[in-house]
């Protein structure tokens, strides 16, 4: 069973939010709370599988929440939802290590991409993933080799950038998933990164 903490000040939406998910029999909701610092209380308190919050709130916001809890516990799974798609708020959600960004509006995807997250994998809906490469600054003076990053860690870098998951890096070059993994967890202490949001982020800027 899969525990959820679902965070929006908008308590119908709340309230649709969880009736939505208790359709599927896998997952429960662990407890609803209505703004940011209710957020990084409750989550103390639960420890959720997954945290599911709402960006735009009042006192503090989704993202500033995220920073907080993922520096008192990084591996936390976050997945932000909100109406507004707005630039700055996406590039803050990849760079803060969330491990989703989704639009409420597209209620079909929720419970996929919990279940993703819950997983270990990153979601961004469509709309957000095809316009993270024209945001993300990017500094051309970067050399990987100085972090001793070899050709074979690059080119896993690059598709770990393109959204695949380890089996389909492992298939795409022909290795075993234990390598991959082994591979991607090299790269993330060389460069000093948290996971593959953060990796894919990372890429996209110095390029």
């Amino acid at each position: 069973m899969i525990t959820i903490l679902i965070i929006d000040d908008d308590n119908l939406v709340a309230a649709a939010l969880k009736t939505i998910l208790e359709s599927d029999e896998t997952l429960t909701v662990a407890g609803t709370g209505c703004d940011g610092a209710e957020a990084v209380h409750m989550y103390q308190k639960l420890q959720p599988d997954v945290l599911l919050m709402d960006i735009r709130m009042k006192e503090t916001n989704g993202l500033d929440a995220s920073e907080q809890i993922l520096a008192e516990y990084p591996h936390a799974r976050i997945l932000l939802l909100t109406t507004f798609s707005d630039d700055e708020y996406i590039v803050k959600a990849l760079k803060s290590g969330v491990k989703g960004y989704l639009l409420k509006q597209d209620y079909n995807s929720i419970i996929p991409a919990i279940k993703a997250v819950y997983t270990g994998q990153t979601v961004f809906g469509n709309e957000i993933v095809s316009r993270i490469p024209g945001l993300l600054e990017q500094k051309n003076d970067f050399n990987y080799k100085d972090y001793e990053i070899g050709e074979r860690e690059y080119e896993i870098i690059t598709l770990v950038a393109e959204g695949l998951s380890n089996r389909e890096i492992a298939g795409w070059l022909h290795l075993s998933e234990g390598t991959i993994r082994n591979y991607l967890s090299g790269i993330l202490d060389k460069l000093q990164l948290r996971d593959r949001t953060q990796l894919a982020v990372f890429y996209y800027q110095h390029r």
